[in-house]
């Protein structure tokens, strides 16, 4: 080695430090590993620094760093926190990136989908909030708008907010798809608005009929426990189990509530919102409302 007996070849260096010779030639090209020397030959040879200095960069490199940013951290002129905390952001935009990614991949591969759908979800699972929030706003003007209910439950409508979160999971990316599909169409938006206007309070308070099958989830509890036991919707049992439910109230007007929110998807609805904004909800009630149904037909 020319007297140059502190220094290692390059092939030394990549089996002291286990990096390829190609990869130690390329960081020195790039001037983050140079060379302490040269040899007569003219091969580069390294220090004891230049081995630290490679087992530096592997670990920055590792960590995600370019080689830009390592360069700066070498040279001084960044320092590794700061760096570091640049880092941070972008993983943190690139972590919510791969979780839509895997969450539309998830809903095309369960659907079967077709490219153009897959690429029509995966429109809507990139959406800003700004352009999520006018796909719910223009759903809650054509649903909401113009009901002839009291004041204060149009306030509420007016307020209500169904938002991803800032770091969603995979699954409130998937039910953020199908709930803009779903708000999206026509015959929803028809079928809520029938059933909105038959269950919303009007003015002076006054509740119609059906109105307590949605809110009062003690009737879907009852129905439950009757299919548990086997009642037959049509049998004697299911017709005393309504009248003890609903009494005097009007059962045609009852049932046509019921067969609205039914036709229209409201549990889907009610259940999507639940897993957009990730809460938890109680399960899906179609069986037991299709249920009852069947017995106030059977009863009128």
């Amino acid at each position: 080695m020319d007297g140059e007996s502190d220094l290692i070849t390059i092939g030394q260096l990549a089996g002291r430090t286990g990096m390829s010779v190609r990869t130690l030639r390329f960081w020195a090209d790039e001037g983050v590993v140079p060379a302490a020397g040269r040899s007569a030959g003219g091969y580069r040879l390294y220090d004891a620094a230049g081995v630290a200095r490679v087992e530096l960069v592997r670990t920055l490199r590792e960590l995600g760093l370019t080689l830009g940013d390592v360069g700066r951290v070498l040279d001084g002129s960044a320092t590794v926190a700061e760096v570091a905390a640049a880092h941070v952001v972008a993983l943190d935009a690139r972590i919510r990136s791969l979780k839509v990614s895997r969450a539309v991949l998830s809903t095309v591969a369960k659907r079967g989908s077709s490219v153009e759908e897959t690429a029509f979800m995966n429109r809507l699972a990139r959406l800003s909030a700004a352009e999520r929030a006018q796909i719910i706003d223009e759903f809650k003007a054509e649903v909401f708008g113009g009901l002839d209910i009291e004041e204060s439950q149009r306030e509420r409508l007016r307020e209500l907010r169904i938002e991803l979160p800032d770091d969603p999971s995979p699954d409130q990316v998937d039910a953020w798809v199908e709930l803009a599909e779903l708000v999206r169409d026509p015959e929803f938006r028809t079928g809520m608005r029938v059933f909105l206007e038959g269950t919303m309070p009007g003015p002076g308070g006054a509740v119609p009929p059906g109105a307590r099958i949605w809110w009062a989830r003690q009737i879907v509890g009852t129905v439950a426990g009757a299919r548990r036991d086997g009642v037959d919707p049509g049998s004697p049992a299911a017709h005393a189990l309504v009248a003890e439910m609903f009494g005097d109230a009007d059962r045609a007007a009852v049932l046509r509530s019921l067969e609205a929110g039914i036709d229209a998807g409201a549990e889907r609805y009610r259940l999507l919102v639940a897993r957009v904004r990730g809460q938890r909800s109680a399960p899906d009630a179609t069986a037991e409302l299709r249920w009852l149904a069947t017995a106030l037909r059977s009863g009128t």
